[in-house]
């Protein structure tokens, strides 16, 4: 029997293909996904990895087996899905595993309107639906099976995209996309068509081995391509997206990288400019210039836990605008709150090609300090460790503390956070500064008693 523990994770499904993730396990999400949502219809959409294809075909036999209806948009990015799901107003799943190695493969799913489906909101239900039936054997059909169709939606996704960012009066930009052999292959000629842009693209073939680097951009390694490409170019920018082209990450004209909070404080006074006074969800481990920003532009900034789900929940609570993570993940109201990198792709091209300078200087004043990344420690006692940080910072003057998510140690000139991995013995630290200096103090004291 399957080990579900393995592979059910708190936002989706993930697993080695066939090993963990097979087809007869498919099938039986799909089933379960119909029961737990109660849909009479879906949206089933695919990455370019070998497996996705019957993959998704299966999660659609289970469904239509239920007696609900499927669409299967097939090729697809994950906020392409979640254009079908809210422009169709149906329930769907994408099948993808983002960044990760070519033997994975994954299911996103979410309800009507692209509202998230994790751990918290039903896809606890469907596992133990799936266990039941692994158990006890699959349920009986339905007495009248759903059928199957299919609609192409990439036309209609650039559309919607392109009504969303004023775009025709911008300036020429040379642009290099690295799409590191993912969706964004597939999405990015659509979506640029037309465009005052000088498209450069780079691994624009789909090819879910990631034959010349992983698709996952916010590891330095993977943008190095895409740098060298920018200055050989003479570029205005870079742009690269993961595996399922919901991230991107910007690459500035002197081939350094953007930081992914810069674009959220940037995107989100645009977004302020078009709603006033509205909200922005920013999760605690961005940097502390999104906050400023919002707040100068009139807006109301919502610090919340790291991960979509909770992303996602504050934007539907609060009614916010706009979030923005610092893994390069942007919600946007007018996309059902679901994330798309390749709307942020937008409103960065339209940003840079409304004004004169290059982008170095107009995200300058949205990149107001100095961080760390996240660093990752192995520990042998997560909750011990953690309890060692606080006591050694807790006491200091000016020292404020929350345990929103983790540990956040906040001071006027500096503040760090120190979480638990959900999935693996490992404690993950961010440290923010006004200089580099002070980060490099903090982050190494707090370190050492993370190591010690």
């Amino acid at each position: 029997m399957a080990d579900l523990g393995q592979i059910v994770k708190a936002y989706d499904v993930r697993g080695v293909y066939p090993d963990q993730l097979d087809d007869r396990l498919v099938e039986l999400f799909g089933a379960a996904f119909v029961e737990v949502t109660g849909a009479t219809a879906i949206v089933v959409g695919h990455d370019m990895r070998p497996s996705s294809p019957h993959l998704s075909a299966s999660f659609a036999k289970g469904a239509v087996r239920r007696g609900a209806h499927a669409t299967l948009i097939g090729l697809c990015s994950t906020d392409q899905l979640y254009y079908a799901s809210g422009a169709l107003d149906l329930p769907g799943a994408m099948f993808t595993a983002s960044h990760n190695p070519a033997r994975y493969n994954g299911i996103k799913m979410c309800r009507a309107g692209a509202a998230p489906v994790g751990e918290d909101t039903g896809l606890a239900e469907i596992r133990a639906l799936v266990e039941k039936w692994l158990a006890e054997g699959a349920p009986e059909p339905a007495a009248t099976p759903g059928t199957i169709t299919q609609r192409d939606t990439l036309t209609d996704y650039a559309a919607h995209l392109l009504s969303l960012v004023e775009l025709s009066a911008i300036h020429p930009l040379k642009v290099v996309v690295d799409a590191g052999n993912g969706m964004g292959g597939h999405t990015v000629p659509t979506v640029f068509a037309g465009l005052p842009v000088d498209l450069v693209p780079m691994y624009f073939e789909l090819d879910g081995t990631f034959p010349n680097h992983e698709a996952n951009p916010l590891d330095p390694r993977n943008i190095v391509d895409l740098q060298a490409r920018v200055l050989s170019e003479g570029a205005d920018l870079g742009l690269a997206f993961d595996g399922d082209a919901d991230r991107c990450f910007v690459v500035d004209e002197r081939g350094r990288g953007v930081s992914p909070s810069a674009i959220t404080a940037l995107v989100a006074e645009r977004e302020l400019a078009k709603h006033p006074g509205g909200t922005v969800i920013h999760n605690l481990i961005t940097s502390c210039s999104v906050p400023e920003v919002v707040r100068e532009q009139g807006g109301t900034p919502v610090r919340t836990r790291v991960g979509h789900s909770f992303i996602k929940a504050e934007m539907a609570r609060t009614g916010a605008i706009f979030g923005g993570e610092h893994s390069a993940h942007y919600y946007f109201r007018e996309f059902w709150n679901a994330d798309t990198g390749m709307l942020a792709a937008l409103h960065v091209l339209a940003a840079l090609g409304g004004q004169d300078g290059p982008l170095s200087e107009l995200v300058a004043s949205y990149d107001r300090y100095t961080g760390s990344g996240e660093i990752n420690s192995t520990v042998d006692d997560q909750a011990a460790r953690l309890d060692a940080v606080r006591k050694a910072f807790s006491d200091r003057e000016g020292v404020t503390t929350d345990e929103l998510d983790g540990l956040t140690v906040t001071t006027p000139d500096w503040w760090f956070n120190l979480r638990a991995s959900n999935t693996e013995p490992l404690l993950r630290l961010n440290v923010e500064a006004r200089d580099e200096p002070t980060m490099a103090k903090i982050r190494d004291e707090a370190l050492a008693l993370i190591r010690s």
